[in-house]
């Protein structure tokens, strides 16, 4: 395996960390299909020397040792946006494409760093389908579509938030899907809602779970895709020493809370160590039509990224 010393010293200058944004960008990879773009990946570390694998999971694995995991998932929702580089108003170069913010933008920026510091890099595949508990709620019976919409109005009750509580701290609830009518045999109406339960931190997925099922009179409710909240210290080493890389590079750190799932809430369901969620990009534009990076940012968020760790690495 090649030193940390002899990953260091290999560098990555900016056109190439460009490039390999640009790359990943122009491999697709939607959930299930991340084998083409995870190769490319792994290719970059292989180029820098750095001892790299892809599990059989389709993971692209980078490890050193367990100071610093620099890592972000691989694959993106569907929907192909044509890759291309455009000019905004203000002269910036803008990457278009799918997964240029989610996740793209953040992976690229790691694997970077990882290169230039030595630190250990994973790059997964599968990210979380979504924002919370999905629901798939089955009903039978000569009122099946009007029992499923009536325990659906039963759930929106139970969890209404009062006017003053932030939509951080609320259960949020959104139907997804609704499928009903005539069963094939013409004897009784079928109805199947998918809905999704946002999980605040306040509570757990078990206590959301009770709630929804108390609200049950007729039917089954199929529960699947269990994601716990999280909510991490701002005071930890590991945020102290980004909000010093981010002032570093003339930015004023915030600290935002996430009302959606994110890799974290599933490795913190199994790390116990300090953790931030942290890249370039407009997190509005994930899953548009409009998903673009502006590259002079994606540069920055490489040197906050090296900054940062470089700092963890010191401590470590």
């Amino acid at each position: 395996m090649t030193s940390q010393g002899e990953q260091v010293t290999a560098g990555v200058d900016t056109e190439e960390a460009r490039e390999l944004l640009i790359d990943l960008v122009e491999t697709p990879s939607v959930t299930g299909e991340e084998g083409n773009c995870a190769v490319r990946l792994a290719a970059f570390f292989e180029a820098h020397g750095r001892e790299v694998r892809i599990d059989e999971a389709g993971n692209v694995r980078a490890p050193v040792d367990d100071g610093v995991l620099l890592t972000s998932h691989i694959d993106t929702v569907p929907g192909e946006i044509p890759v291309r580089l455009e000019e905004n108003d203000d002269g910036k170069t803008e990457l278009w494409g799918r997964g240029s913010v989610d996740a793209k933008g953040p992976l690229a920026a790691m694997a970077v760093a990882a290169v230039r510091t030595g630190a250990s890099f994973l790059g997964v595949v599968e990210q979380p389908r979504h924002d919370e508990i999905d629901v798939p709620r089955e009903s039978a019976g000569n009122n099946a579509i009007q029992d499923a919409m009536d325990w659906w109005d039963r759930v929106e009750a139970a969890f209404d938030p009062d006017d003053w509580e932030p939509v951080f701290e609320r259960v949020t609830t959104k139907p997804v899907s609704f499928d009903g009518g005539i069963s094939d045999d013409g004897l009784s109406v079928e109805a199947t809602m998918d809905v999704q339960l946002r999980v605040p931190p306040e509570y757990t997925a078990d206590q959301v779970r009770e709630v929804a099922d108390g609200c049950l009179e007729g039917g089954t409710v199929n529960w699947f895709d269990r994601v716990e909240p999280t909510l991490q210290s701002p005071r930890t080493p590991v945020a102290r020493a980004f909000r010093a890389a981010i002032r570093g590079q003339g930015g004023e750190p915030r600290l935002l809370r996430k009302t959606g799932t994110s890799d974290m809430n599933i490795f913190a369901e199994h790390w116990d160590c300090p953790m931030v969620t942290y890249g370039p990009g407009d997190s509005a534009l994930d899953h548009t039509p409009n998903e673009h990076l502006a590259l002079p940012e994606y540069d920055r968020a490489v040197a906050v990224l090296e900054d940062a760790t470089e700092r963890l690495l010191e401590d470590a």
